[in-house]
Order: C-alpha cells, then structure tokens, then sequence
C-alpha cells in the first residue's frame, strides 16, 4: 500500500523548523499581553522615550567636550575602556545568577494555565534584562566613556561594537545564569553551587590583593575588540562585528539547554523553603510583637529575599575590601544597599501577604499596628544588609575619625528611614498583584521597577555624598546636626502613608489587589 506522506502529516524540516520559531513567536505575543496590560500606556510611551534619549545622549554628548578624543584624560579613558568592558561583562554575570537567569516575561502561576516552553522563557528573561537601573546606568557609563575617549572621529562604528558588546555580555551572562540554576537544582547543587561562587569570589579578592587584576583584564579579548573598532569601516572592523553577532546568536542559542535543564528540575530552594516544619513557638505578649514574627518569617523565608540579601551585602563590601576603599568613600556604600535592598520587595511591601492579605485583614488588630510592624520589618532587614557592608569595608579603610564615624552613622539612619518612609508611601499608592515565592519575582513589573530603582538611587545616593562631604569639612556635631531634618522629613512623609494605609477605602484596595 502507498506510505506516503498525507496532508496532515508533516515533514521532519518543517517540525524543525517550527520548533525554532514557535518560542520566539509566542514571545512577541507574551510582549504584546503585558504591552496591553500596562495600566497607563502614555506613561509607558514617556518612560521608554526618556530611556532612548538618555541612551542617545550617553551615546554621542561626551564626543562633544573639547578635550574628547584627544590626549590626557581622553586617551587614558581608552586605556580603561578594555577593562570597562570586562567589567561589564562580570556584573552582568553576577545580576543574572543572583536572580536566578533573569526576569519572568510570563509569571510562574499563569504559567500553569498558559504554557511556554522554556526557550520561550530564555527569550523574555533576555528581553526582560536591560529593564534594570544597575545595567542601565553600566550601559550608559561604557558607552559615554567609548565617546568621551573616541570623539567625534570614528564614532558610529566604535559605537556598534560598543552595544554589540552590551549584547554579547548580557546574552552570555544569561546563558551563564541558566547554567548556574540548573546547577543548583541538581541533587547536591546547593552545596555545588555555593562552591563554585565562592570560589569565584575568592579568586577575585586573589587577584586584587596580589596586584594581578591588571594583568589578567590585560589577557581579555575586549582589547582586540576595541582595537578593531578605532580602526575605520573596514575589513578588521567588519570582523569584529561578525565575531560579536556569532557570539550573541550562540549565546542565545546555547543559553537555551540550560533553561530546558533546569526546567525539569525542581526548583530545590522554593520546595524546601515551603514544605519546611516550623513547630510552634508560644506566643508573643503583644499583638505588635506577634505581627513582627510574622512578617519577618515571611521575609526571610522568601528564596529571593534571601538570594538578594546576600548578594547586596557581600558584593559591595567585598569590592571595598579589594579596593581598600577609605571612610569618605565607604560613607557611599550603605545608600546603594539600601536602595538595592528596598527593591526586593519594599516598594510594594504588601504583597508579602498574597492571598493570606484577606485573612491578615481580618485579624483584630489596629490597621496602624499592622503599618508600624511592616515597617520595623523592613528597617530591620534593610539595616543588617548595610551593617554587613559597612563591616566588610571597615576592614581595610583604617582608623576613622570622630567625624567620619558619626558621618557613616548617620547616613545609614537617614538613608534607611528615608527609603521606608518613601517605600511605604508607594507600596500603599501603587500596588501590584506578584508572586514572590519565585526566586526570579520581581515586586513591580520591570518598566516601573527602572523608575523606582533611578529615584531610590538618586536620593539615597546625593544623601551620602552629603554625609561624606561633610565628613572631612565638618566637626562631628555639625554632621549629627544635618541629619535631623533629614530625618524629620522623611518620618512626616512616613506618618502620611500610615494614613493612607488606615483609611479604609485605600486599605481595601491595597488588600484585593495584592491578593488578586
């Protein structure tokens, strides 16, 4: 009888070749459902128009200050440029594994209801990473410094190896995250995991206190890309953007069998974080007491939390150890925690409940009491990262003075009662429905989560400068003095979304939101 092929049937080729394309098309409709969902899409538009004349500015502005592409501090930024490009390929590497391979374009739940293969995950996790204000600001910072060192001369094509180079790392960190993750959620991987990270830690401090970090940024290919850039629109220059697009095209592509790796792996963290026994301890002698177990057992409990926790605390503090960074400069520290810390989950500190909001909301207990332990919860958390930091860095900076002491002192205070103030103002004014239970979960979607980290970054940021200016012009008393009406400010904004929280109209938003 005839065997071949009927109309429905369908060819080997064609299954492949459907196979390829089906996870980058159900990633451009995933994009297109969370376009949709935006709750105001002419803020979405600004939003993304501000990012894209920032970049263009980043881009071409530096070329256009007198001393741009010429000797001194030009041609010493062209001798930094390698190495800058290096480094960002490490902090790449370093944002993806802590978050687990990146941000979910597709949230785990609906997941469920609405399968996508892994590569499809890959795909949005990709898309999903530039929407982060440390890469954002690393992107900016790499291509001002290529257009400060280059000039006008030849800038287009050192700027297309320039963000083919931003491609190429952000790409292959990812590939590198999903490798991690797929580690860690083998049988031992925990343990293999910290392992391998520690190590890696361990080698880097090596090299910086051995005096071989030079030498070995000197052995990385970013130089020869850079070579090839400066050298005019032809052959080498071609090539060097070839070799970044193979690069990028194989990094997606290999970055695909990780993910599927550990897709089929169980995430060994989250289960053991939610099938563990907490035997019961006797009860607290106050409600407020008994609300503060609560909500730090369901901090601390959280994978992400955890995760981000530790990489907030040890990584600055490890590079001001390497560094040997002095008391005016580790007074900078504590506001880039604080402000990391915050975006786990302070901006939208009520989706810590879920759907267990509803039940929290019918506990007996004043709304205010509620507000002041979600707050104690959150200053408490935010305050061991930045202690963990400060102590890092308080290894190799000396013997500080009356002034640098009381200077770093109070700018962990101020920074710390600032973000609270701020991040209780907006977990009560502008919700969101998330699932933090993920180790990938973000408290915001991406595009809000960029506004919130630039602001957060900037305030706490200037605070410190503040504090380290005046650490070295100003007695101590002065110092203490300055931050009262730091302080006085940010615990009236504080007492102003407690108010919010208690009216109950507001408060039942925030509630049927968070639990939705």
């Amino acid at each position: 009888m005839p065997t071949a092929p009927s109309s429905t049937e369908v060819s080997t080729r064609a299954r492949l070749a459907e196979l390829c394309w089906a996870p980058v098309v159900d990633t451009a409709h995933l994009l297109r459902f969370r376009s949709a969902s935006v709750r105001r899409p002419l803020a979405r538009r600004v939003g993304w128009s501000v990012l894209l004349v920032i970049t263009l500015g980043a881009a071409t502005l530096p070329a256009l200050a007198p001393s741009a592409g010429g000797e001194g501090r030009a041609f010493d930024t062209l001798l930094l440029l390698p190495s800058l490009m290096a480094g960002f390929g490490m902090l790449a590497i370093v944002s993806a594994v802590a978050s687990g391979g990146g941000r979910e374009l597709l949230a785990h739940e609906h997941a469920v209801a609405f399968p996508v293969s892994p590569t499809t995950d890959h795909l949005g996790a990709l898309l999903m990473a530039p929407l982060n204000i440390a890469w954002l600001l690393q992107a900016w910072f790499l291509l001002g410094a290529a257009a400060f060192g280059q000039g006008l001369s030849g800038l287009p094509g050192v700027q297309v190896v320039m963000v083919l180079w931003l491609l190429v790392a952000t790409t292959a960190a990812q590939a590198v995250a999903w490798t991690m993750e797929a580690i860690r959620r083998s049988r031992h991987g925990v343990a293999a995991f910290r392992t391998i990270s520690g190590g890696v830690g361990a080698g880097a401090v090596w090299l910086q206190l051995s005096g071989n970090l030079g030498s070995f940024l000197d052995v990385v290919p970013t130089l020869h890309l850079l070579v090839a850039a400066r050298s005019g629109l032809g052959v080498d220059w071609a090539g060097a953007v070839a070799v970044e697009l193979l690069l990028t095209l194989g990094a997606v592509v290999l970055g695909a069998w990780p993910a599927h790796l550990a897709a089929r792996r169980l995430a060994r963290d989250e289960l053991k974080a939610e099938s563990n026994v907490h035997p019961a301890r006797a009860l607290p002698r106050s409600a407020f007491a008994m609300l503060v177990r609560i909500d730090r057992a369901s901090v601390w409990r959280a994978v992400p939390m955890r995760r981000g926790l530790a990489v907030l605390a040890l990584g600055p503090g490890l590079v001001a150890v390497a560094g040997a960074m002095t008391w005016d400069t580790v007074t900078i520290l504590p506001g880039l925690v604080v402000s990391g810390g915050v975006l786990l989950f302070g901006v939208n500190a009520w989706s810590l409940d879920g759907r267990g909001g509803l039940w929290r909301e019918s506990l007996p207990v004043d709304p205010a009491l509620v507000f002041r332990a979600r707050s104690a919860v959150m200053t408490e958390w935010l305050l061991a990262a930045a202690m963990i930091t400060v102590v890092l860095a308080s290894l190799r900076a000396g013997t500080p003075t009356t002034s640098e002491l009381t200077a770093l002192a109070c700018t962990v205070l101020v920074v710390t009662v600032q973000v609270v103030a701020v991040a209780m103002t907006w977990s009560a004014r502008r919700p969101f429905a998330v699932n933090l239970r993920s180790a990938r979960a973000t408290p915001a979607p991406p595009i809000v989560m960029v506004g919130y980290s630039a602001r957060l970054a900037t305030s706490t940021t200037l605070t410190a400068m503040v504090f380290s200016t005046l650490s070295q012009a100003a007695p101590w008393w002065v110092v203490a003095a300055v931050a009262v009406p730091f302080l006085s400010w940010s615990t009236v904004r504080w007492c102003r979304a407690s108010r919010v929280w208690q009216d109950p109209a507001a408060r039942a938003v925030v509630v049927t939101t968070v639990a939705a």
